[in-house]
């Protein structure tokens, strides 16, 4: 089967057709499984390898990775992404949950992505979580992403096609953080509660929280309600 490309941040948005580009070191053994062609060192999430060759170590990211300003975010967010160091030489295969797989080159700008896809990501490419607000409806958590930025690949998951919007200063874009996948490095969502909204569904019980996204750039969702990532009881 022939390997899907990986695109460029901006062939992304655009959602060409692009297929003569193979990735070299994130590459697509299918629509649903990422081969990383490890020389070094990788970042992916904890528990999503399925299987590898080579000389090849697995840790868990460190409380005090990245320095203490990371630290600190971490224990905000009761790291509630948390992510495995992979280093050595060999092939390595991640997955998650049977969630399609995209890969992203970015060449310098950066990506916010929500916590629950975020697959894998080059060492060149560095990370930063951020909370985003105390939601006492989600299971008493945060609803946190993770921004990342620099060169290099970037694999992101979502149950089925993901759709990209445009967001203008003119036409925000309001989104279900359920089904919210990532956003431009610039933009900074707003989250505000929508009751009356949650009651014309019928659901009750409770409110509802919406994303708002306004400025100048875009917004991936998938057409499915994710359980939110959100940090721990204790």
């Amino acid at each position: 089967m022939e390997a899907t490309p990986s695109y460029s941040l901006n062939d992304f948005i655009l959602a060409t057709g692009e297929k003569d580009n193979p990735g070299h070191d994130f590459e697509l053994e299918s629509p649903k499984l990422l081969e990383i062609n490890l020389a070094g060192r990788v970042w992916t999430k904890l528990g999503s390898m399925i299987a590898y060759r080579g000389n090849v170590k697995f840790s868990r990211e460190g409380v005090l990775e990245g320095g203490l300003g990371k630290a600190f975010m971490k224990a905000l967010s009761g790291e509630m992404s948390p992510l495995t160091k992979v280093e050595g030489n060999g092939i390595v295969y991640v997955a998650d949950a049977g969630k399609e797989v995209s890969i992203i080159q970015l060449d310098g700008s950066a990506l916010n992505v929500s916590g629950n896809d975020l697959l894998a990501f080059q060492d060149t490419v560095s990370y930063e979580v951020t909370m985003h607000r105390k939601v006492s409806g989600m299971l008493s958590g945060g609803l946190f992403s993770v921004k990342l930025q620099g060169k290099g690949m970037v694999a992101i998951t979502t149950h089925g096609r993901p759709l990209t919007l445009k967001v203008t200063g003119q036409d925000p874009v309001i989104t279900d953080p359920n089904a919210t996948v990532a956003w431009s490095g610039n933009l900074v969502p707003e989250l505000k509660t929508d009751i009356n909204f949650k009651s014309l569904m019928g659901r009750g019980g409770g409110e509802t929280f919406q994303m708002v996204f306004r400025g100048e750039g875009f917004v991936v969702v998938q057409p499915f309600e994710e359980v939110p990532v959100v940090a721990s009881a204790s």
